[in-house]
């Protein structure tokens, strides 16, 4: 299951991020967003999804939330 396929203002766990992109995925890890780490939907968009980790809100493209695990 991925981000675009979670309910909005359900927590879940992340359990893998896909992508090829190694500055990418550095990129994710700086925002809190690894393996093991809580991520909740706080809506979805025409263009992705808006997420809450840890302490912040950011927004994420459709790609980007797909290569997102839950």
């Amino acid at each position: 299951m991925t981000l675009l396929d979670a309910k909005e203002g359900e927590e879940y766990l992340i359990r893998d991020i896909s992508t090829e992109d190694e500055e990418l995925e550095a990129f994710l890890f700086s925002l809190g967003c690894y393996s093991g780490e809580p991520i909740t939907v706080v809506s979805h968009l025409k263009g992705g999804c808006v997420v809450s980790i840890k302490d912040g809100r950011y927004n994420i493209d459709t790609d980007l939330a797909q290569a997102i695990s839950i």
